[in-house]
């Protein structure tokens, strides 16, 4: 990964630091680019509150071969791990390989390493063409999130989306926000629950299933599963469109404990390491999405990259799933926590 990482940097220069600790410190306000909005308090929440948590360590057991594979939406996965939907390589990487490079180097990296990769949306359109380019040469294996357009354009992007081949959709509500697409022209708004039911009753109708990422508050959670959510993502857009916001480690049990069983709860936000994976899941969560750091192994080694990164993050949460003696995915809950 070193190498990976040191090219990436080379890459990414001036859009991204390749920080040895990246907790959105030394990238605050850098938007576009990789930073979080603002004085970058939502980013640095998400990484500081995930890193304050604490784990009991347990060795009188036979745990020794832990099993990391999980099902989620009907994906069955190595690990409860998926690479997030980020894009805008050109603006906010670097550009140093084009968008369909590294909606390739995503989608397939993920899927070599036996999870799933999802594809972004955004202006100009090779954004999501890209995106949707690598599901089709992966035959529908990706998850594309669109944006939360208004009138057309999201009929067109489902639509679109569609013609992948893909089983689940998914909507980024917390892209609401995005400054740099109300600077292009193309402002989004947040969706109302009437709206949402809608949507979901149309990809429904695809036999497909709905993503809906951007969920910070319990409230949202029931509502999501109310109007018929098959999942959602914990998320304050990698600290990207609100200043202030709590970490998500700070919000996902609360927010997912109302819905379990319901929805799938996903959550993202600071995930570095398999020992991260590990608190999430102890947290509340189902599985979770990893943004940064795949982008940064995308940029420095194309789908060799990803997967690199991910077989490390596997190995990190087998190692910590030894010492917290959990067998399989199940069995990590809220008392693998200090």
């Amino acid at each position: 990964m070193k190498e990976i990482r040191d090219k990436a940097r080379e890459m990414m220069k001036g859009f991204c630091r390749v920080c040895k600790v990246c907790d959105g410190k030394a990238c605050a306000g850098e938007v576009p680019g990789m930073g979080g909005l603002g004085t970058g308090s939502s980013f640095k929440s998400n990484y500081e509150a995930l890193a304050e948590i604490r784990l009991n360590m347990r060795l009188l057991h036979d745990v020794t071969e832990p099993d990391t594979s999980t099902s989620l939406l009907g994906y069955n996965l190595s690990m409860p791990v998926m690479a997030a939907p980020i894009g805008g390589v050109s603006f906010n990487m670097g550009g140093g390989i084009s968008e369909d490079a590294y909606a390739e180097a995503v989608v397939s990296g993920s899927r070599r390493a036996g999870i799933i990769g999802c594809t972004g949306d955004g202006v100009p359109p090779f954004v999501h063409e890209a995106g949707f380019a690598a599901i089709v040469k992966n035959h529908g294996y990706g998850i594309p999130f669109i944006k939360p357009w208004e009138g057309e354009e999201l009929d067109e992007k489902l639509e679109l989306a569609r013609a992948t081949g893909c089983t689940t959709f998914g909507m980024d509500v917390d892209a609401a926000g995005l400054i740099t697409l109300r600077q292009m022209g193309r402002p989004v708004s947040p969706k109302p629950a009437s709206e949402l039911k809608k949507i979901i009753d149309t990809v429904h109708s695809w036999d497909a299933k709905f993503i809906i990422k951007g969920i910070m508050t319990p409230d949202e959670a029931e509502l999501a599963a109310e109007v018929g959510a098959d999942g959602i993502v914990v998320s304050n857009h990698g600290g990207r469109v609100l200043d202030h916001a709590p970490g998500t480690a700070e919000v996902i049990h609360e927010v997912s404990e109302p819905v379990k069983g319901k929805l799938a709860v996903i959550v993202d936000g600071g995930i570095r390491t398999g020992v991260d994976v590990l608190k999430m899941i102890a947290l509340g969560a189902d599985a979770v999405m990893i943004g940064r750091p795949v982008s940064v192994a995308a940029m420095g080694g194309l789908e060799d990259g990803v997967d690199s990164y991910f077989a490390s993050l596997k190995a990190q949460l087998s190692g910590a799933m030894v010492l917290t003696g959990c067998k399989d995915i199940k069995s990590i809950d809220i008392n693998v926590l200090f």
